[in-house]
């Protein structure tokens, strides 16, 4: 009779410190190493590989901008012909030039020249000292304002805040499935912890049915009963585990040391079970990511940059239907080194060469067709502007609505929790007093944990709820 006694409060005693196990488990393990979601966040950006490839995307669009800048680069050109043939030297031509585009149009240019034979083309007779030149080509239609060169600087300029972009867009795209696959990790933790709990538990009760049974308390089918229950728990146990281990598997993908070297996830690392309460989110806060996203979300924010180039390249078109007309001035002077009398108004009124050239296609088809095919692509980008803008704040708006109904219904679940807790340990009451079956004891804790593992469903999606609202609004939160 006492054991059946000490039997039945130990009974009691487990019913009631069941949803405490995991606790004291969790602080009892000194080996236990907890991983949280920011220092996850925080390996994955130091070391992943997408990241990685995500920093070389600005790097990316710096070397174009060099490459663009390359344009103005002074040109240093030089050459040597010789004609000799029948024993007759023909000519000896030796021509260097140096141009110096500058950002505003015009091109400086210097040159000597030194050119010697019977045959040469008196264009090209030279001081025997050679002839030295000074001067400037001036584009006084096409080109005044903007050329290829300018527009090509500018476009690649803004090549760098559209990587900057897509950037950002790939990392909140990394982060946003990586924090995914820790709340999945946490949820089938918590699966497991519930479950090895009562897998616990109704062992401890098979073994007390067994001993009443031998003393006669209970009928030997109860037996069957706790054993069948355990061995119910038993395969819900083997479930969980299987999907913990798959989500430590998917968590484990994500985590990478330098040298692009994989790391793996140690058996008694842990997630944090910290992170998916319930945080409201006010009216005023919400409008405020609205206006953020508008100005900064990475897919807005790139379609806005395109439309700056394209308007660069609308205004290049349109100068495109100037005529050409360059106005080019070299001053000459005998020998290499500059004299003193070369800057006398004199001398350069009377030692100079001086051009003029003009040219207009008659009917500039292919002009006028590249600006309208640019105003073209302009209108398609405003028109894919306003439409993904409408989408960035219907889905910011959407992902808010399912927090909200996220928030209530897990505050009903935890309400549920408490109903299925009394009426668990009501029922546990009765059974010590004989006035219940130990089927109906498992019916309530099987109740019990439903409403268990669906609350642990409901703050998994709710987390994830919160991290798809921020990556809707094109910025996940990184501590």
């Amino acid at each position: 009779m006492r054991i059946t006694i000490y039997i039945r409060l130990l009974l009691v005693f487990l019913a009631f410190s069941a949803p405490a196990l995991h606790h004291t488990k969790a602080q009892g393990q000194d080996s236990v190493e907890v991983l949280t979601l920011q220092e996850f966040h925080r390996i994955i950006l130091q070391h992943h590989p997408i990241a990685s490839q995500a920093a070389l995307l600005s790097e990316q669009a710096k070397q174009e901008l060099r490459i663009a800048r390359g344009t103005l680069d002074p040109v240093i050109s030089s050459k040597v012909y010789r004609k000799e043939f029948g024993g007759k030297e023909y000519y000896n031509i030796w021509s260097n030039t140096l141009l110096v585009p500058l950002w505003f149009g015009p091109e400086l240019k210097a040159g000597f020249d030194k050119n010697q034979g019977s045959y040469l083309n008196p264009e090209d007779y030279t001081p025997s000292e050679g002839l030295s030149s000074v001067g400037i080509s001036v584009p006084l239609g096409q080109g005044l304002f903007i050329d290829e060169r300018r527009a090509t600087i500018r476009q690649a300029r803004l090549m760098q805040d559209i990587a900057e972009a897509d950037r950002v867009k790939l990392i909140n795209k990394l982060l946003l499935q990586a924090t995914k696959d820790y709340w999945d990790w946490l949820l089938y933790y918590r699966q497991v912890q519930l479950y090895q709990e009562s897998v616990e538990l109704a062992d401890f009760r098979l073994k007390a049915v067994r001993s009443r049974v031998q003393e006669g308390d209970l009928a030997a089918i109860d037996t069957v009963e706790a054993l069948t229950e355990v061995q119910t728990r038993q395969v819900l146990l083997q479930e969980a585990q299987v999907g913990y281990n798959n989500a430590r598997l998917m968590v484990a993908t994500h985590l990478w040391a330098e040298n692009q070297t994989p790391l793996e996830l140690q058996e008694h690392t842990i997630p944090a079970l910290a992170g998916s309460e319930i945080v409201s989110l006010p009216q005023e806060e919400l409008q405020q990511l609205l206006e953020t996203a508008k100005a900064n979300h990475p897919d807005l924010r790139k379609i806005s940059l395109k439309g700056e180039q394209l308007r660069i390249e609308q205004r290049f078109a349109a100068d495109k239907l100037k005529p050409k007309l360059n106005a080019e001035y070299n001053l000459l002077q005998k020998d290499f080194y500059m004299n003193p009398e070369a800057v006398d108004r004199k001398f350069m009124g009377e030692n100079y060469k001086l051009g003029l050239s003009f040219s207009l296609p008659l009917f500039l088809r292919q002009e006028r067709g590249k600006l309208q095919l640019t105003k073209v692509k302009q209108q398609a980008n405003s028109l894919e502007l306003t439409q993904v803008a409408r989408e960035v704040e219907n889905g910011i708006l959407a992902a808010y609505n399912e927090w909200l109904a996220l928030e209530e219904q897990i505050r009903l679940q935890q309400q549920m929790v408490e109903n299925a807790t009394i009426l668990r340990n009501g029922e546990v009451v009765r059974f010590q007093n004989g006035e219940s079956s130990l089927f109906l004891v498992n019916s309530r804790e099987m109740k019990l944990m439903e409403a268990q593992v669906k609350l642990f469903n409901l703050r998994t999606k709710y987390a994830k709820a919160r991290t798809f609202l921020y990556w809707s609004a094109g910025s996940i939160e990184v501590n």
